[in-house]
This record gives C-alpha cells, sequence and structure tokens, in this order.
C-alpha cells in the first residue's frame, strides 16, 4: 500500500510494478534486437545524407567553380554553402513536431528520397542560381532527418543507455568524411562519361544511391516502440517497463503553448545549443573547406581528398570510444571538456600559420576529433536532460537547429581573398570553440546547483500542483535529476 507522500509523487499508479523484477540476461538480449533493429539503418540513412551535404566539397576541388563561372577569387561557394543552411535551420522543430504524428518509417525514408533527387539536380545545373536553389530545397528535406532519428534512438532506451548508441549513429557523419573523399576520388574518373565532368558524377551517382536507400528504408525503419512488431510480447513488456521505470509518468505529451513556450525559453536548452553553436562552427568548417585547405598546403585534388580520409578515421574511433566511458560513468561534462581542449589545439595551430605542412596537416586532425567528441555528447546530454515527449521534441530540434546556424558563419568566414591563411576563418573557430567551453561550464554548474536544490526539497512546493500539470513537467518535476 503506498503511502500518502508516494501517492502525491505519482508512485501509487507505476504500470512498471505490475510486471516481475528484470531479468538482466533477457535485458541484454532485448538490448541486442534494439541495437540492431534501429542502428544498423539508422546509420546507413545518416551516413548517405552526410555524403550528399558534404559532397559540394569534394566537387570544388574537381572543377564545379570553372564550369559554374563562379570566379575563383569570390564568395559565390560559399553561397551555395549558406543557401542550404537557411532552410535547415529554420525548419528543423516544425520538422520534428511532424515527426510525431506520423510513422519514422514513413516520414524518413519520405525526407530522404526528396533530398535524393535534389542532390541528383546538381549535377545537371548550369549555374549557381541552380545550386543554390538545389542545395536550398536539401536543406529543407534534411532539417526534419537528424533531430528525427535522435528521438526516435531516445524513445527505446534508458537515459544512460543513449549516449553509445546515439554516437555509433552520429558516427556516420564521421565516417562520411572518409568515404565522401574516397567516393569522391573514384566518381571524379568518370570526367567526361555521358559528356559530364567527373564532379557532376558525384552528385549524380550519390544521389541515385541515395533514391534507391531511402526505397529499402521505408520498409526497415522502426516504429515507435508502443508499435514495434519486430518484438514479441515478453520482450515489448520489458522494453516498456524499461521505459517506465527510467522516465516515469511525468511526460510531457500533452503540447501546449504553455509547454512550447517553457521550452524554448529554457536557459539549459539555450545553454546547449549555443555549445552545439561552437561545435558546429568547427564540424562545417572541417566538412566544407579542409578538401580545399589540403590543395593549399600543396596536395593536389586527387591527394587532398584521399588526405581526408584517416583525418575522419581518428575521430571515428575517438568518439565511439569517448561514448563508452561516458555511458559507463552517466556523467557528461568532462567529455565535453576533452573534445574543445582537442579542438583548441587544432584551432591554435592552425590560427599561429604553423610552417611545416605536417603540423598544419595534425591540427585537422585534432579539430575534426574534438568536435566529434564533443557533438553527440552535447546533443545526448540536452537530451537526457529534457524529460520526455514533446519537450525532447523541440528541445532536441532546437539545439541541433540553432547550433546548425554556425554553418551560416563558417560559409562566410573562409574568405576566398585569405587563402591559405584564413585568419578570420581560424579565428572565429577558436573563439567559437571557447564560446563552447564558457556554456558547457555554465551548464554544468547550474544544474549541480538545481540538483541540490532538489536534494533540499526547494522543488517539493510542486507537489501541490494539479496531478495533470505534474504530469507535464518533465524535468521540472521534483523528483527528476539533471544528468551532469
Amino acid at each position: 500500500m503506498p503511502s500518502a507522500v508516494e501517492e502525491k509523487r505519482g508512485y501509487a499508479s507505476n504500470p512498471s510494478e505490475d510486471l516481475p523484477m528484470t531479468d538482466h540476461a533477457h535485458e541484454k538480449k532485448l538490448l541486442l534486437k534494439l541495437d540492431l533493429a534501429l542502428l544498423p539503418i539508422l546509420f546507413l540513412l545518416f551516413l548517405v545524407s552526410f555524403v550528399d551535404r558534404s559532397n559540394v566539397a569534394n566537387a570544388r576541388i574537381e572543377g564545379l567553380e570553372k564550369s559554374l563561372h563562379i570566379p575563383p577569387k569570390s564568395n559565390g561557394y560559399n553561397i551555395a554553402l549558406f543557401s542550404f543552411t537557411i532552410p535547415y535551420v529554420l525548419f528543423e522543430v516544425p520538422m520534428n513536431m511532424l515527426l510525431k504524428k506520423t510513422k519514422p518509417s514513413w516520414w524518413l525514408s519520405g525526407l530522404m528520397f526528396s533530398w535524393g533527387i535534389c542532390t541528383m539536380g546538381q549535377g545537371f545545373t548550369r549555374n549557381l542560381g541552380g545550386l543554390a536553389a538545389c542545395r536550398a530545397l536539401m536543406g529543407f528535406f534534411e532539417s526534419g532527418f537528424v533531430p528525427g532519428c535522435a528521438y526516435l534512438i531516445s524513445s527505446y532506451y534508458k537515459r544512460h543507455e543513449f549516449q553509445f548508441r546515439y554516437s555509433i549513429f552520429f558516427s556516420a557523419a564521421i565516417l562520411a568524411g572518409a568515404f565522401s573523399g574516397f567516393l569522391a576520388y573514384l566518381l571524379a574518373k568518370m570526367d567526361g562519361v555521358g559528356g559530364y565532368e567527373g564532379w557532376r558524377w558525384i552528385f549524380i551517382i550519390e544521389g541515385l544511391i541515395t533514391v534507391v536507400i531511402s526505397v529499402v528504408a521505408s520498409f526497415t525503419i522502426a516504429p515507435w516502440p508502443e508499435d514495434c512488431k519486430f518484438l514479441n510480447a515478453q520482450d515489448k513488456a520489458l522494453l516498456l517497463k524499461r521505459l517506465a521505470e527510467d522516465r516515469g509518468h511525468r511526460k510531457p505529451d500533452r503540447l501546449t503553448f504553455r509547454a512550447f513556450v517553457n521550452t524554448l525559453t529554457d536557459w539549459k536548452v539555450w545553454a546547449g545549443m549555443l555549445a552545439y553553436f561552437g561545435a558546429d562552427n568547427s564540424a562545417s568548417s572541417v566538412v566544407s573547406f579542409q578538401p580545399t585547405i589540403l590543395t593549399q598546403l600543396g596536395y593536389k585534388a586527387s591527394k587532398a581528398q584521399v588526405h581526408t580520409i584517416p583525418v575522419f578515421m581518428v575521430a571515428l574511433v575517438l568518439s565511439i570510444t569517448v561514448a563508452w566511458f561516458s555511458d559507463r560513468v552517466s556523467h557528461r561534462y568532462t567529455f565535453c571538456m576533452l573534445g574543445i581542449a582537442l579542438a583548441m589545439i587544432g584551432w591554435t595551430i592552425e590560427l599561429a600559420q604553423a610552417k611545416p605542412v605536417g603540423a598544419r596537416y595534425f591540427g585537422m586532425f585534432a579539430i575534426t576529433a574534438g568536435v566529434y567528441i564533443l557533438m553527440p555528447v552535447l546533443v545526448v546530454w540536452n537530451m537526457n536532460n529534457l524529460g520526455t515527449g514533446y519537450r525532447r521534441v523541440i528541445g532536441s530540434a532546437f539545439q541541433i537547429g540553432g547550433g546548425n546556424c554556425a554553418a551560416l558563419v563558417s560559409s562566410n568566414v573562409f574568405i576566398s581573398k585569405q587563402a591559405p591563411k584564413y585568419p578570420a576563418g581560424f579565428g572565429v573557430g577558436f573563439a567559437l570553440n571557447m564560446m563552447a567551453g564558457i556554456c558547457c561550464t555554465a551548464l554544468f554548474l547550474g544544474l549541480r546547483a538545481e540538483n541540490k536544490r532538489r536534494d533540499r526539497g526547494q522543488r517539493d512546493y510542486r507537489f501541490d500542483l494539479p496531478a495533470q500539470e505534474q504530469e507535464n513537467l518533465g524535468d521540472d518535476h521534483p523528483d527528476f535529476r539533471y544528468t551532469l
């Protein structure tokens, strides 16, 4: 029989209490089933997504600007970059809200099919306007993909199981950096086939691959946990029990105007977004300008493509390793600062214009590894601390969307006339990376202080709120403890 206090706190009606004690061997088998059902297909889709998004950098060093009559010292290439970013940022929150109303398999594969067509279109364009239009449409369709995948994955796992899984998913972006360079190297050899230049074939073939995979994905992407059919009745009962134990009944699934505003004005969401902004500036700089910087350091186009591969492979190994440790100790802040420190070393080397080419090349290793350690940890840290339901949907999309505004900065600070030193680009990268460190520290200190307030009972007055309002508190509930 629950006590009066327990009833007040909402423990009396926990459905997980009706299920038997968890069999840990069964739980391990369930996690393996979930991993195999969710991660491989979403990893592949994100890999393809990131290749499509970043292949413009590979096409550039294969002659895109010359073919489209973009003056070499102009900012035409930068225009093509931020034409993608603007719709990508503007539509992430509404796109993620629509995801809640649909089947993930239809929604995510439909977005993918659409941007695949746009990717192919880049291979047929004849001027900068056509390229910018195709990339703007790509930005619109891709805007709902990453936050949608993140929310779908998070809906199946406990808070401190999510980091490792999300980092595996996110590592597709890192692998895409290596794979994109190698694939571009091969496709560029089709120069002259069908009367098209090699850079056009990069877009055409990679876009076609996206379209084909999207059709397959429509049959293989997992549904929401309550609708999953790849689990038997016993597995499904255990899945729902685990989620109930981890998240409780305080789920903000009812979208109200007040809940929407509270999420978008939450200081924690803004701190996470600004930290992600600093990280994304580094990532978008690496993706969009690394091949160009390598050519300007003396590597030929083909060698520059190949030299991007080890940079991303080192980042891949470090990102997954850090994610495993982060989940193991249920902690995020220290690992964020590790990534920031590593990236700071890289930005310092590039900003100092170290003379040996090898030193500048190492700087690329440090920036890339640091930022790809940082970004997935930031996303998961934010989602860990946003409860569930619409609050998590809105907050995660706002963080990723707002953070991706950094691409508007990175696409405009690497000024062609400043090549190959790029003092503005490297200086801004250094400053925004430092800003990310400040925001992470503020987030850590603020969350730790709030946890202590709740331990002292300073938020217990919220137990006097009506039951329906308590259920919609999410992470504002007095029983919720923030991940640090």
